[in-house]
């Protein structure tokens, strides 16, 4: 692929790293193999050369447009998502029941990796439509699932998840929107609803709007939320679309990136009230969306992992060929100038790149493939013990790759130099693009107070517990690793970093009990990017392990596995250092930023 993403390096993750075709002997999968996921991932390497990347510049140019209450998009767009839905991607992970593939997730997301590297924007519709879609398997009655999610399996519906409104943004306690019985057993929706990607569009035959609501008389808060399916269009007998909904287009959001992906402000009701379809009980919306929530929370960490990967591959192609200056200790002006990636410093921002964007892939296919084994555990302590992991490492997946990708892609634009700031590369547009991840679906700040307020102290701690094996077991094969000279030394030291981790962590609890709630989040992103440092030094030490593996066996693939070595020496080199101060000042409770007055500014 054309520096869209390396085939070769997710080949490695996918078989070497996480073993995807020991899925295949699990009963859910076992009609799969390794020949049909190579068909698979083949497939959307054509598609992401051939349709997807080759209009990422146009889809970026030619933003959405308000017309009379409909966004027009370019033609192109259109194109690609129909080529999509034509091979059949939509279904990939769904159950042969509901005529899904049935692929494991780690596969889909290997597709999603892919897409997302050729062109995010376009290809988060899709994204959108599948979250939206197994939300509905898992919380809605058996009526729905035909009816809705059916059509959304097949790629010919799209849909939405419809959560902020004006007033409220991230606060869903505050959301207005009016959920009002009818005698039908549906109900009459009401309100407003803000930055909806994908609320508009004429890219498929229906948009189904997974919408938050409020049943007059609930309580207040969020277990006063209710969640309802409110289409674009009624569906009629058939199951076609019939009526048009009482949800209109009340104006776009421009965006400095991501802007294939329309985004939009939606009014419910302006001509009496949108038909709702309650979906679980009432007052239990908020619990039932965190479903789709999570689901697109690790989607956006892939998205900004792949959006850093092919900005890296840009910048690394740039490199090779850019001719500028000569080595140090050249002082002959009349010889030639040497490309500049022989240049330390520019080898530095590559190194960077190449850790942050092979890291945050590597880290949110690892959380894949636990989605993968805890649905098909059949030992329910096993369940419980994955699934503890995953809540875990949801809001690391979701705000590592977009806090680390985005700087990857600044030092892309770096390596470029001046032509890196200009539309003759895409390495600006890449950026733009993946400076929306550390916003949406949870700000960076909201995943912070969600891992250190709730995630790590959730059943006394037995979620950091159960990564910590996870990562002894990793330790425990370094510590047998002796003909690489720096494997031992990588794990002597996430050793220590793991254990600063979790000890910093029990005195900020400790020292919580006297100085209170506010003072233990007061710096909660700054514990989410030292967590998320250690978490990321596990996933590149255990690549590490295999590459040392691959060399002393005599692989011909010498340059692949040497570049996997060098990269991780780099990150524990340079970037696992800067968890330090950090531990050493969220252990002192620090409240500086907590205590700042308004008129101090």
């Amino acid at each position: 692929m054309p520096n869209i993403i390396s085939r070769r390096d997710l080949d490695f993750l996918l078989y070497e790293m996480l073993d995807a075709e020991s899925l295949t002997t699990k009963p859910l999968y076992a009609e799969h193999s390794r020949e049909v996921f190579d068909q698979i991932m083949d497939t959307a390497e054509k598609l992401g050369e051939n349709v997807f990347q080759p209009i990422a510049a146009l889809t970026d140019r030619e933003e959405p447009k308000f017309d009379n209450g409909r966004t027009i998009l370019p033609k192109e767009t259109r194109e690609a998502l129909d080529a999509y839905v034509e091979a059949g991607f939509p279904a990939m992970s769904f159950p042969e029941a509901l005529g899904g593939l049935q692929l494991p997730y780690l596969i889909s997301q290997g597709v999603g990796a892919i897409m997302g590297a050729a062109n995010g924007n376009v290809s988060g519709y899709m994204m959108l439509t599948g979250a939206a879609a197994r939300l509905i398997i898992a919380h809605g009655s058996g009526e729905q699932i035909a009816r809705f999610a059916a059509p959304m399996i097949e790629g010919r519906w799209f849909g939405t998840m419809c959560l902020s409104e004006p007033q409220a943004g991230s606060s869903l306690a505050d959301i207005r929107t009016k959920a009002e019985r009818r005698e039908d057993g549906t109900y009459n929706i009401t309100g407003n609803k803000m930055w909806i990607s994908g609320g508009e569009h004429d890219l498929s035959e229906n948009i189904v709007h997974m919408v938050l609501a409020r049943v007059p008389g609930g309580p207040a808060g969020v277990k006063g939320i209710s969640l309802f399916i409110v289409p674009k269009f009624i569906p009629d007998a058939d199951g076609n679309p019939g009526d048009r909904n009482d949800v209109v287009l009340a104006g776009l959001n421009h965006k400095m990136g991501n802007r294939a992906t329309v985004n939009t402000v939606l009014n419910f009701g302006d001509a009496g009230g949108a038909t709702g379809w309650l979906v679980g009980g009432e007052g239990m919306g908020l619990a039932a969306m965190f479903h789709m929530m999570n689901e697109a929370r690790i989607a956006v960490g892939l998205g900004a992992a792949s959006t850093a990967y092919t900005g890296y591959l840009h910048a690394l192609d740039y490199a090779k060929d850019r001719r500028q200056g000569r080595a140090l200790d050249d002082k002959n002006p009349e010889n030639p100038m040497v490309p500049i990636i022989e240049h330390a410093d520019v080898k530095r921002m590559l190194l960077q790149q190449k850790a942050y964007a092979e890291g945050a892939v590597a880290l949110c296919l690892t959380g894949a493939r636990m989605i993968d084994d805890e649905k098909t555990a059949e030992d329910e302590t096993e369940k419980a013990r994955l699934n503890l992991l995953l809540e875990l490492l949801t809001p690391v997946m979701k705000s590592w790759p977009s806090e680390y990708g985005p700087r990857a892609n600044d030092q892309a634009i770096q390596v470029h130099g001046g032509y890196g700031y200009t539309r003759d590369y895409p390495v600006e547009r890449l950026y733009r693009d993946n400076r929306l991840n550390p916003i949406h679906e949870g700000t960076k700040g909201i995943q912070g107070l969600d891992l250190l307020g709730r995630k790590v102290v959730m059943q006394d701690g037995a979620a950091i517990q159960a990564l910590g094996a996870e990562i002894r077991k990793t330790l425990d094969e370094a510590s047998h690793k002796t003909d690489y000279p720096y494997i031992g030394e990588f794990g002597d030291t996430l050793l220590e970093y793991w254990e600063k981790l979790t000890t910093t962590t029990m005195e900020m609890a400790a020292k919580a009990r006297v100085a209170g709630p506010k003072a233990y989040l007061a710096n909660a992103t700054i514990y989410l990017d030292a967590f998320g440092h250690v978490v990321v030094a596990w996933i590149w030490l255990r690549q590490a392990i295999i590459a040392a593996r691959a060399m002393e066996a005599g692989t011909s693939e010498q340059n692949f596995y040497r570049g996997k070595l060098q990269a991780c020496r780099y990150f524990f080199a340079y970037e696992l250092p800067s968890v330090t101060p950090m531990l050493d000042l969220l252990a002192t409770l620090d409240t500086t930023c907590m205590e700042m007055h308004e008129g101090w500014f």
